[in-house]
């Protein structure tokens, strides 16, 4: 297996960052990456504001995911904190040790940019690390360096034996982490632009660098990040999915655009929590349940993710109940709630299942038949599994055959 190792303080990690790491994993044909967020780099100090260790690490782990989102390669990319778990400075030497430990019988290439390919031979040990790991530099197609980096590339494989590879980048921003937390002061949308869209929603839920947003008024690009941070990125399509959909069913039967598309946006937010974290946040929000509820997790993450909507980023009361409803239905839901739970159902990246390609078109043509088909199928699709069918779902299905 050939693994990369791509170190950094990652504060924040940004699309420039993704780019690299994505160019590498083509050229080296690597089988993983590792982003490994430095603790105390060897080589500058962190700036005063930097975050937390822990959050220079959560972002990485974003960010990693959706590299693997982006790539259609799921495991490719991971985020690794151990330089965060050692005392003192992040020493490139002491972290390859340790992975070579870790992947004894794997190929590991280092992942670096320009600059500091060039002064390799100045850091503290480099002939270890030259035996540990191939170096692999990142210059742009077009850079005027390329005559310095194959002079340097000699000159490592000279003296130290090294095995080397220049990775060629295709013109995107110049950027650097300074740059973007400067724009997160000063432009919050030009820093959206050149951040995954999780990691720059994990920066508005935390208020770091600087931020003090005000998460009751967000517009929708920012709510739709602070959304997705939320969750694991392999849900976006969904969750994109589900909100252009409401969008459309809202237009086609007379309900609010906008409200459905926040709705779409907040739907699944709670997705990922564990079943004792659904619960402290209905203890927490005082979110009553019954008794199937306190053990099916899959059931919670409606109530929560209302719960979220209306505490958290000040939704009206119409997207909230949208939210809550969605996943079992109710009997006689108000028009938002049945657009969501059928934009759900069949948002365009849904797989292929019996009945799905008619419940798509009573969707458009019958909302209620619609209605009524959805609540069959998942009746279905749980007595089948042997799964216990929440009473509101039956109690929908009752009363949209009472009016079919």
């Amino acid at each position: 297996m050939k693994i990369g190792v791509y170190g950094g303080t990652f504060d924040p990690p940004h699309l420039g960052h993704m780019e690299a790491a994505r160019a590498a994993a083509a050229l080296l044909e690597l089988d993983k990456i590792l982003f490994v967020p430095a603790a105390v780099p060897p080589h500058k100090d962190l700036p005063p504001e930097a975050v937390p260790a822990e959050d220079r690490l959560a972002m990485t782990a974003l960010m990693a995911d959706g590299l693997c989102l982006e790539a259609g390669r799921p495991g490719l990319a991971q985020a690794d904190g151990l330089e965060l778990s050692r005392q003192g400075k992040s020493y490139t030497a002491d972290t390859l040790e340790e992975l070579r430990r870790r992947y004894p019988e794997d190929e590991l290439w280092l992942l670096m940019g320009t600059d500091m390919f060039l002064t390799l031979q100045n850091w503290r040990e480099p002939e270890k690390i030259t035996a540990l790991a191939g170096i692999a530099a990142f210059a742009r197609r077009e850079s005027d360096a390329g005559g310095l980096l194959r002079t340097q590339g000699d000159h490592l494989r000279e003296r130290f034996g090294a095995r080397v590879a220049v990775v060629e980048l295709p013109q995107i921003m110049e950027l650097s982490s300074t740059q973007v937390r400067a724009m997160l002061e000063k432009d919050r949308a030009a820093a959206r632009e050149r951040l995954w869209c999780q990691v720059y929603g994990y920066i508005l839920l935390h208020g770091l660098y600087g931020g003090g947003v005000d998460l009751k008024h967000l517009d929708d690009d920012d709510l739709r990040c602070a959304s997705l941070s939320m969750v694991k990125a392999k849900r976006i399509p969904h969750i994109k999915g589900c909100e252009e959909e409401a969008v459309r069913l809202a237009e086609r039967w007379g309900a609010d655009p906008h409200l459905a598309r926040r709705a779409g946006i907040l739907h699944d937010c709670t997705k990922y929590l564990e079943l004792d974290e659904q619960l402290a946040l209905c203890e927490k929000y005082h979110v009553p349940l019954d008794e199937l509820e306190r053990v099916a997790v899959k059931l919670l993450h409606a109530k929560t993710g209302a719960a979220i909507a209306r505490h958290v980023f000040g939704e009206p009361e119409a997207v909230c109940d949208a939210i809550y409803w969605h996943t079992t239905g109710k009997a006689d839901m108000n028009l938002l709630s049945k657009v969501l739970y059928l934009a759900d159902y069949i948002e365009p990246s849904r797989e292929d299942f019996d009945g799905l390609a008619e419940l798509r078109r009573l969707a458009y043509t019958d909302l209620d038949k619609a209605l009524l088909l959805g609540c069959e199928l998942t009746i279905a699709d749980m007595e089948e599994r042997g799964v216990p069918v929440h009473s509101n779902t039956l109690q929908a299905r009752n009363y949209l055959r009472g009016r079919a």
